[in-house]
């Protein structure tokens, strides 16, 4: 190759790098501007034994329709909803963490919950979440639906 061929590659190569560099921009852009998680961390399938067991619990007997997702970025947060038998979620709740769920104070539509998420009642030991919320909606006469969440902070 002679020195004017040389020349002219070395120029075409610094001419193309900022057009790269435009095409990456404005990708990352329109990715962060339509995505609901730009930065990583969308919800993805996980096992329910695993969900349940990192804030300290199982799936109940008769538990179904079970649901768990995990989300990881910074913290880690399983979410797990399941249906079971509305007789039995109190003492689910009460044997798996050794209190009472509560019927006030609960977020809007619950009847029952239980939060775990500070000295006087944290989440059990050996469980890895810092924090665990259990809400339980009564859907009729016989079913109860849970949604539990146990997560970092």
């Amino acid at each position: 190759m002679t020195r004017r061929g040389k020349r002219w590659g070395l120029v075409a190569a610094v001419a193309v790098l900022p057009v790269l560099i435009l095409i990456w921009l404005v990708t990352a852009v329109v990715r962060f501007a339509t995505s609901d998680y730009p930065l990583g961390g969308a919800p993805e399938q996980a096992s329910c034994t695993e969900a349940l067991a990192f804030g300290g619990a199982s799936l109940p007997d008769g538990a179904y329709d079970t649901d768990c997702t995990v989300r990881t970025w910074l913290d880690t947060d399983y979410l797990v909803t399941f249906r079971m038998p509305r007789a039995d979620a109190t003492g689910w709740l009460t044997r798996t963490y050794g209190e009472q769920p509560e019927t006030r104070l609960c977020r809007e539509g619950a009847d029952l919950c239980l939060d775990l998420n500070s000295d006087a009642h944290p989440p059990p030991a050996g469980a890895g979440a810092n924090a665990v919320t259990v809400d339980v909606t009564y859907e009729s006469t016989s079913t109860a639906r849970v949604r539990f969440s146990a997560f970092t902070v």
